[in-house]
């Protein structure tokens, strides 16, 4: 697991956030952003489960002059000098990679989800009493922070915050002295110790907890737009998986790792008008790759995550999922976790539209026995989580494991 760290200037102190993301098992490379020192913006984010952006000069001297806040001026961040790092935060807000933007980096943070950054008044050097905000109160990183700090008085850029995102700390001179935007991105407009320790050490925490969903959605993200055109010929092969399930009319089904939705179509045909479907995928990206393949006509789209499902206990009546299973970090949490939210005698069908054998020979290798989905292990993981596995087919050109639930149920 990995955190890249973008600064602009050679003079940042890192000691703390490298000591932080280490505290949680996390590695820690420091890229330099200017061009002109010899930095270079990462070009993707693959690989990458945090991004913190460091800008503007240290704030080591409250009585010193006030300059910059950094390269792009005393005016804050501007978005055609900083196109690199604003696009490479854009990536990040999209696949949900957690961010944090300190300083300057907290202008670019805002510029990149749409708000904006304007020449902030000149100020003279003090200080600046900075408290929290209600909001704060529950949120992920400022929960528990000290009600003020005092810190040293730097330019600022007036920021126009975009719609949605919520005000964590401010002062009298500004309003916004922190802010979140969403529920992985979050800019700090200042430096005070006893914060930036609290805030670093739960950014970190986040970043470790959320390492398995990142790379997931960082990976299909960049794939979302051309996954339908790519797999559109196996349309067939779902809607033929999805015939097995005996779901009638009125029923409830839901396509676990929907992806754009291709199963949609088929289980509402099964349901009929007066049941209902539901896409489900961690991936936002893919939701709204599935939206514009007209899915919405067939379903609903939630963005969750599979193993904590936003349903209520014995709601499903049929549970459909492709490819999925065998590729979560707690795949038996998973199946528990699917049991729960279905009705006594729900279905389950897993399925993926290549055998097992054909899969492991595209990486030249042999089915393991030690595969999730092999019988002799399905089987047994599935009756613990209160499934009954009534078909399994591996063959060839497609993989199918039908199973219901038990009466009795295992429990968590």
């Amino acid at each position: 697991m990995a955190v890249f760290i973008l600064r602009h200037a050679r003079g940042e102190d890192l000691s703390g956030a490298e000591a932080a993301f280490a505290a949680q098992g996390l590695v820690s490379r420091a890229v330099l952003a200017s061009a002109s020192d010899g930095g270079c913006v990462p070009g993707d984010l693959s690989g990458v489960d945090g991004l913190v952006v460091i800008g503007g000069a240290p704030e080591d001297d409250p009585s010193g002059p006030s300059g910059p806040s950094g390269p792009s001026g005393p005016s804050g961040p501007d978005a055609g000098a900083r196109g690199a790092e604003v696009a490479l935060l854009r990536a990040a807000l999209a696949a949900e990679v957690p961010v944090l933007g300190v300083r300057e980096g907290a202008e670019l943070l805002a510029v990149a989800a749409g708000g904006s950054a304007a020449p902030g008044p000149e100020e003279g050097p003090g200080w600046d009493e900075v408290g929290v905000t209600p909001a704060a109160a529950c949120d992920p990183l400022f929960a528990g922070a000290a009600g003020r700090q005092r810190v040293p008085r730097s330019p600022l850029a007036s920021l126009r915050l975009p719609d949605g995102a919520v005000v964590l700390a401010s002062c009298d001179r500004d309003p916004v002295r922190a802010f979140r935007v969403g529920g992985s991105a979050w800019g700090v407009r200042f430096r005070a110790d006893a914060w930036q320790e609290h805030v670093l050490g739960r950014f970190a925490a986040l970043v470790a907890e959320r390492a398995e969903r990142t790379a997931t959605r960082t990976f299909f993200t960049r794939r979302a737009d051309a996954w339908e055109e790519r797999f559109a010929y196996q349309t067939p092969a779902y809607e033929a998986a999805v015939a097995r399930m005996r779901l009638g009319p009125g029923r409830r089904a839901v396509d676990l790792g929907c992806g754009t939705g291709r199963a949609m179509p088929a289980l509402r045909a099964l349901v009929g008008p007066t049941g209902s479907v539901v896409g489900i995928d961690v991936t936002h990206a893919m939701l709204v790759a599935a939206a514009r393949h007209g899915r919405t006509r067939h379903g609903g789209l939630l963005t969750a995550d599979c193993t904590r499902l936003p349903l209520p206990s014995g709601s499903v009546h049929g549970i459909f999922s492709a490819g999925l299973l065998d590729h979560l970090p707690a795949p038996r949490a998973a199946l528990r976790e699917w049991a729960r939210v279905s009705a006594p005698g729900g279905e389950l069908l897993l399925f993926h539209p290549s055998g097992r054998a054909e899969r492991a020979a595209r990486h030249g290798l042999l089915p393991s026995p030690d595969d999730l989905l092999a019988e002799p292990n399905l089987r047994p993981a599935l009756h613990a989580s209160g499934w009954r596995l009534t078909e399994y087919e591996d063959g060839e050109h497609s993989f199918i494991a039908h199973a219901t639930l038990r009466s009795t149920r295992a429990t968590r």
